[in-house]
C-alpha cells in the first residue's frame, strides 16, 4: 500500500503538470514562428559590403607603410594584422560577390610583409610593401576592378596619429 501512494505522489504533480503545457504542436508551432521572426531580424541587420571593407584596408594600408618607414614595428604589426582581419571579414560576409575568389591571391604578400615586420628590416619591409602593393593592383585587375589603382602613399592618412616610435610629447 505504502508503495501505490508514493507512486501516486509522484505521478499526480506530473500529470497536472503535462496538463498545463500546450500540445507539442503548438510548441512547434510557437518555435517556428520564433524562428521565422529571427530570420526575418537577422535579414535587416547591417552587413557592411565589399566597398567598406577596402575602403578600410586602404586605410590600414597608408598607415602600413608610415608605421614601417618610421620603424615603429609594433604598429605595423597592429596594421597588417587589421589588413589580414579585413580580408578574412571580406570573405565571411561577401560570400555572393564574385570578386571574393581572388582574395587568396594576397597570402604571399601579407605574409610577406608580415616576415619583413617579424625581422625589423626596413629594405626589405618597403620590397615587402612594394609587392603588397602590387599584388592587390594585380586583384584589382583580375576583378575588373582596374580602375582602383593603389599606390605607396605620399602623405600619412592622419595628422592626428604619430608613426614614429618616439613616444615623447
Amino acid at each position: 500500500m505504502k508503495k501505490g501512494i508514493k507512486y501516486l505522489s509522484i505521478i499526480l504533480p506530473l500529470t497536472g503538470l503535462l496538463s498545463c503545457n500546450p500540445p507539442p504542436t503548438e510548441i512547434a508551432k510557437d518555435l517556428h514562428e520564433r524562428v521565422v521572426y529571427l530570420e526575418k531580424e537577422l535579414a535587416n541587420t547591417y552587413k557592411p559590403g565589399l566597398g567598406e571593407f577596402m575602403s578600410s584596408i586602404q586605410v590600414h594600408h597608408a598607415k602600413l607603410w608610415f608605421a614601417g618607414v618610421n620603424k615603429n614595428w609594433k604598429l605595423a604589426d597592429f596594421e597588417i594584422q587589421e589588413i589580414k582581419e579585413s580580408l578574412d571579414d571580406i570573405q565571411k560576409f561577401c560570400q555572393d560577390r564574385e570578386e571574393v575568389k581572388s582574395i587568396p591571391m594576397l597570402t604571399p604578400a601579407i605574409d610577406s610583409v608580415m616576415n619583413t615586420i617579424k625581422h625589423q628590416n626596413l629594405v626589405s619591409f618597403k620590397s615587402g610593401f612594394t609587392f603588397l602593393t602590387g599584388t592587390c593592383n594585380n586583384c584589382h585587375q583580375s576583378t575588373n576592378h582596374e580602375f582602383n589603382v593603389i599606390q605607396v602613399p605620399e602623405i600619412p592618412p592622419f595628422s592626428n596619429q604619430r608613426f614614429s616610435v618616439d613616444m615623447a610629447h
